[in-house]
């Protein structure tokens, strides 16, 4: 059995996977509050230690079954992916439902079908009802897990580090608190899943307790993604190197070798 032909194999679907989750991170560079994701790269050994020794096949003997499993803990393969929260670079808008979280681990609650959802885009607007929600038209929630409306007479909103929302008197300058930003820290960032649009599922037995301080909250900001665009194309070349190298170990175990198998095995000598 050819056990090196399985490696390069097992390398190469490695690699291709590598490249899918480096083509999504570039797609999402100027995404706001988009996080990275990364792989971990291992082999069998890491999966199947606790059963090297169990026979693959009834009639084997438990040594040449040993022998097997040993060839094949080399293949190399995606054991584990996770996703980078550290915190993207903050840029400059003014506008004044831009909002940022400057601290890493923390997220906004939005109201989605599907129930209540985290993000870190805090790219916000208004709607027609004067709710406060997010690109995709899901409200943002307050702290009591309601919608954030505002009135049209409200010219001057602002937004503290700790997300209180404030809105002034018609007619005046005089600010007046309005509901509160729900602010979530989950307890264990690595359970949160990514959904799409942006959105992470959090933990079911997460409860999800507002933070009455965050101090993190900052009007007229966004927070970028955390991809760097130069090293993920330098990962991405590599990652395309490596393809073409497994390549050429594929090609060389089926061709070469077997040709040169061939040609011995069908000298015969007198």
């Amino acid at each position: 059995m050819q056990t090196g032909y399985y490696a390069a194999t097992g390398g190469m679907v490695a690699q291709f996977n590598r490249m899918d989750t480096i083509a999504s991170n570039l797609a999402n560079a100027n995404t706001a509050g988009y996080k990275r994701d990364q792989l971990i790269t291992g082999d069998f050994a890491r999966l199947y230690k606790t059963a090297q020794s169990e026979l693959p096949i009834a009639n084997n003997t438990e040594d040449a079954a040993q022998y097997f499993n040993r060839s094949m803990s080399r293949v190399p393969q995606i054991t584990d992916a996770y996703t980078d929260h550290s915190l993207g670079s903050l840029q400059r808008t003014d506008n004044t439902f831009d909002l940022a979280l400057a601290k890493e681990g923390q997220f906004f609650a939005v109201k989605t079908p599907q129930g209540t959802r985290l993000s870190r885009d805090g790219t916000f607007t208004m709607n027609d009802e004067g709710k406060l929600v997010n690109k995709q038209g899901h409200e943002v929630l307050a702290s009591d897990k309601t919608s954030i409306v505002f009135n049209p007479q409200d010219s001057v909103i602002t937004i503290d580090k700790n997300g209180q929302v404030s809105t002034n008197v018609p007619g005046s300058t005089q600010m007046v608190a309005n509901k509160k930003l729900l602010v979530v820290e989950p307890q264990n960032i690595r359970m949160l899943t990514k959904e799409g649009e942006n959105l992470y599922v959090p933990d079911a037995a997460d409860p999800l307790i507002a933070k009455a301080d965050s101090g993190s909250v900052m009007q007229g900001f966004v927070e970028k993604s955390n991809v760097n665009a130069v090293n993920e194309m330098i990962a991405l070349v590599e990652a395309n190197r490596l393809v073409g190298m497994y390549q050429k170990a594929m090609d060389s175990q089926m061709n070469d070798l077997n040709r040169d198998a061939i040609e011995k095995l069908a000298v015969t000598r007198r």
